[in-house]
């Protein structure tokens, strides 16, 4: 959430840095509203210094033993319209929030200018796409091929964007999860947590999901309970842990990695990757969380992306960094970085992690603070990235290694957890 007092102080600018963006703002009903506003402050704030003057007056003249009936009418008269002042300026307060709500987070000033994806930026490349002496696969017909990576039944079970893993493409599945885990909190500094994948709508709105992407979530509804969400991301219960707290500035930086099963509703995906792991409606992440100090979260955010690609490299497969343009980037980032893995079946490469500072801007939404040198309450800065989305990692490697006679080779940083298996075989 933006700072009210950013609008109120200089609009100007922040419609500018929101037009990047590339969907122009009006503000004609927000500057309606507070033009109402400062009329109305300043009346109350006259109606108030008026009726001290007033009560100071009834003092004075029941003190000289004198009538004050006339002077208290006036009295009540004020406190009738101070009243109505003080419920309007309140249902103002709700109108400007409900605007601040909706309103994106401004582009860091380092986030080059576009409208859309084309306009990112590459800023590395590591590892070369491997040259294949065969016809190459896509991760679809070759998880079929071994048997083990089955959409027919998932459909069956549960419907279209579903997918049923058996034998050793389970086993990586689940093996690429703990490596992942193990790799943050031994070598990156980060605490392990297990968090709830079902929350509520603070939550939600805590992190920018809510209200404006409600559609795009799994609500589930209780009776006359609240209803709870499933979650879109780890992002969302691990960030809100700080939600209404207020930190010591000795337990910044906050690092904290989460491994959940995630849920999207693809509401606005229109068709697009149908077919395959690449975009469905459950899916497992490995998700990494910082909450620092204000003056850190530039340097935390190259570190963040820096840890999510130790693992692409640890497992030898080919990506870029991109630079997200304006036009790009999610709703409440400031600047984001994409990991792009190489497909060797699309012949590109495609997004398998998301690394994004958002600045104040959750924090604001969540009241998330800390102490700062001068022992004030001060917003923390948050910051999260896959490190790395499990299933996509799969069909990367599944692609990346495979061999002509349709196994596939186990990256070898993965063996130990695969009871030293070193190549994937159909499933009899």
């Amino acid at each position: 959430m933006l700072d009210i007092q950013q609008l109120r102080t200089n609009l100007d600018a922040v419609a500018a840095g929101l037009a990047k963006r590339g969907k122009p703002i009006d503000f004609s009903e927000f500057s309606a509203l507070e033009a109402e506003r400062k009329t109305l402050q300043t009346r109350t704030q006259d109606l108030q210094a008026q009726r001290n003057s007033l009560s100071r007056q009834i003092g004075m003249l029941k003190g000289k033993g004198e009538d004050a009936s006339e002077v208290m009418a006036q009295v009540g008269a004020l406190g009738d319209e101070l009243k109505a002042s003080e419920a309007r300026l309140g249902e103002l307060l709700e109108k400007f929030n409900a605007i601040l709500a909706t309103l994106p987070n401004i582009p860091d000033e380092s986030v080059p200018v576009g409208e859309d994806e084309t306009g990112n930026v590459e800023m590395k490349r590591w590892g070369m796409p491997k040259a294949f002496d065969f016809a190459v696969k896509d991760h679809t017909d070759i998880g079929e091929g071994l048997n083990q990576l089955d959409f027919a039944t998932a459909a069956k079970i549960s419907g279209a964007r579903f997918s049923l893993l058996k034998g050793g493409v389970a086993r990586m599945h689940r093996a690429l999860a703990q490596f992942m885990l193990d790799t943050h909190t031994t070598q990156h500094g980060y605490t392990e947590v297990y968090a709830p994948y079902l929350v509520n709508a603070a939550s939600l709105f805590g992190t920018g999901q809510l209200p404006k992407f409600e559609e795009d979530l799994f609500k589930v509804l209780r009776g006359d309970q609240d209803p709870l969400y499933l979650i879109p991301t780890a992002e969302v219960p691990v960030t809100n842990i700080v939600r209404d707290e207020i930190l010591g500035a000795e337990a910044l930086p906050l690092k904290l990695v989460c491994h959940t099963p995630c849920f999207r509703s693809e509401a606005g995906s229109g068709g697009r990757d149908v077919r395959g792991m690449i975009r469905q409606h459950q899916f497992d992440k490995v998700e990494l969380v910082q909450i620092v100090h204000p003056d850190q979260s530039a340097a935390a955010h190259e570190e963040l992306t820096g840890h999510a690609e130790a693992i692409l490299e640890a497992l030898e497969l080919p990506y870029r960094r991109m630079a997200l343009c304006s036009g790009d980037m999610g709703f409440s980032a400031a600047k984001t970085y994409d990991l792009e893995v190489w497909l060797p079946a699309q012949d590109t490469y495609r997004e398998i992690s998301s690394c994004s500072n958002f600045g104040a801007f959750q924090a604001r939404r969540m009241q998330a603070r800390f102490r700062n040198d001068k022992n004030k309450p001060e917003l923390c800065h948050t910051l999260n990235g896959s490190g790395l989305a499990v299933g996509r990692t799969l069909v990367a490697i599944l692609e990346n290694n495979q061999q002509a006679d349709g196994s596939v080779i186990v990256p070898e940083v993965l063996r130990s957890y695969m009871g030293g298996l070193e190549l994937l075989t159909p499933l009899r």
